[in-house]
């Protein structure tokens, strides 16, 4: 039986790397034949990573997936970036000649005609590594761990880029995104694309996913409807709604602070049920000690129970976020006092595990498409308060386009509460708390959150989507079939002496290749025209109508 070996480039993000190991453990449990090499980007400044890495290898010794550490590179040096954006591509892309090795080697040692490399699935902001792909001959595919809408972003920007005559930050008018049905205000874009560095970055990834095989998203089509509509086009590579694609038990299986979460678990299980607002924001949520004060205020108005996971600003600009040695200097006088029978403030905590205990009821979350998800698994409400990366489209898209959450703000960014030429944003306590009884239907009927039943109908959603992987599964082609076609394609056609012999020459597309090949096998046959001159007589209306 022939076995089918697939190789996942990862970025260096927690919210990236996690993703791309679950899905490797789908597809290997929904095909025994396939197995994965995970190749891993080191950044000491995210020990994080390493500790699920290799928590991550420990158990994944009997399930087909290997994990490699490349070799560590010379870092970007301070004059060839502007953001920590910048400095991971760049990165990345230094990876380059190490990940084409690591493959290479793969190969030579441990692939047979028995055992064949099928693909490589490379993380969206891992696009440099197509080139590695066509030189060794391997179909490529993205793995896109955003929403579908967001998706629809980076692939417009292509488009978008010829219409602009001002920055994007200067915009005063609304965007028409064909993934979102409403106008996209430029305050709701990401910082980065707000950035001449960052929008460059976006820009050439978005070029680049038009040079795959297809597009692997981890989302559901009863989720988001309309935006895969809408990037789901005869120019667009295939897309593959995966989705979800979780982690349901989180960090309590690999980070090391287990005896923490515990602590927190066993407070929540003195709790009365659907009674605890969760407040988290992620791995690099954090905030000035000013926010974190309206924060605690908005709380103690609220009067409800709560768990905080509060973390101080990173130390740099590559750095995650860490947990406090001493939170009451950034609390007002007496807060942990005054709430010490209805709240916990802690670090770090498995966000999955909260997310499914009976006691919570509400989450003020960051909007990161991975806690979107966790929290729609487990049927609870969400209020927006997005900070960092695409967050304040995925806020827009909650808010606005599903009517599935509460809105604290969609265009808060991070460093929007420190004070600056602009001035200070600062989310007011006031604000905080009508947020909190809005989230936990404290308020009055007409303003109510988004009501159970709605989200009881996403939890049913989802929960059929992840335990019925297998049709999408079945529709994600790595068996190199698509190379195949380009054979059989030139085989054919070499056999015809004239194209003028050719009485239907478009059946030779169609029959071979099927109605809408992929750009990658219309590429491959044109670097062929060498050796069959026939494609290069082959009418470019021919090939432009695939």
């Amino acid at each position: 039986m022939t076995k089918f070996e697939v190789v996942f480039m990862t970025s260096p993000g927690i919210g990236h790397l996690v993703p791309v190991v679950e899905f490797a453990h789908h597809l290997i449990n929904h095909d025994p034949r396939f197995s994965a090499t995970i190749l891993i980007v080191t950044m000491p400044q995210r020990p994080i990573l390493n500790t699920y890495i290799q928590s991550r290898a420990a158990t994944s010794t009997s399930t087909n997936i290997k994990f490699i550490h490349l070799p560590i590179v010379d870092p970007p040096t301070p004059d060839q970036y502007e953001s920590s954006f910048g400095y991971s591509c760049l990165l990345i892309e230094k990876h380059r000649p190490h990940v084409k090795q690591a493959i290479t080697k793969l190969m030579e040692t441990e692939l047979d005609s028995d055992r064949r490399l099928v693909g490589i699935i490379t993380d969206m902001f891992c696009t440099s590594m197509i080139d590695v792909a066509n030189e060794l001959d391997i179909p490529c595919y993205v793995f896109f761990p955003s929403p579908a809408t967001f998706l629809g972003f980076m692939l417009h920007l292509p488009i978008l880029d010829t219409q602009l005559t001002t920055e994007l930050a200067k915009l005063d008018t609304e965007l028409v995104i064909p993934s979102f049905a409403n106008p996209v205000s430029p305050s709701l874009l990401p910082s980065i694309a707000l950035e001449k560095e960052g929008y460059s970055w976006f820009l050439y990834h978005g070029r680049r996913y038009f040079e795959t095989m297809g597009i692997i998203i981890n989302t559901v089509h009863e989720l988001e409807p309309y935006a895969l509509n809408s990037v789901s086009t005869s120019q667009v590579p295939q897309i593959y709604p995966m989705g979800p694609i979780l982690d349901l038990v989180g960090p309590a299986q690999w980070h090391p602070n287990q005896a923490h979460d515990e602590r927190v678990m066993k407070w929540l299980d003195d709790q009365p049920p659907s009674t605890v607002v969760f407040i988290s924001f992620g791995s690099r949520g954090s905030f000035s000690e000013s926010q974190v004060r309206e924060i605690a205020l908005g709380l103690e108005q609220a009067g409800v129970r709560f768990v905080w996971v509060l973390r101080e600003q990173p130390k740099d600009q590559f750095s995650l976020s860490d947990d406090y040695t001493n939170i009451e200097k950034v609390l007002p006088n007496g807060f942990l006092e005054r709430t010490a029978g209805i709240g916990l403030i802690c670090g770090w905590v498995s966000q999955v595990q909260i997310l499914s205990h009976k006691a919570v009821g509400g989450f003020i979350s960051h909007c990161g498409w991975n806690s979107i998800l966790e929290s729609l698994w487990h049927g609870i409400p969400i209020a927006t308060w997005p900070i960092y990366a695409e967050q304040q489209m995925n806020a827009f898209e909650m808010v606005k386009e599903l009517g599935l959450a509460i809105e604290i703000r969609l265009d808060y960014r991070e460093g929007s509460d420190l004070v600056s030429a602009k001035g200070s944003d600062l989310v007011s306590a006031k604000e905080v708390e009508r947020g909190i009884k809005l989230l936990m239907n404290y308020d009055n009927e007409k303003n109510r959150s988004p009501s159970s039943a709605l989200f009881g109908l996403n939890f049913e959603v989802l929960r059929k989507s992840y335990t019925s992987h297998s049709p999408s599964l079945d529709r994600l082609d790595l068996e190199d079939k698509h190379r195949h076609s380009v054979r059989v394609t030139l085989a054919y056609a070499r056999e015809i002496k004239d194209f003028d012999d050719l009485v239907y020459p478009r059946r030779l597309f169609d029959s071979c290749l099927g109605p809408n090949p992929s750009r990658y096998v219309l590429e491959k046959i044109r670097r062929e025209e060498i050796v069959c001159p026939l494609v290069s007589k082959t009418p470019s209306s021919l090939l432009a109508c695939h």
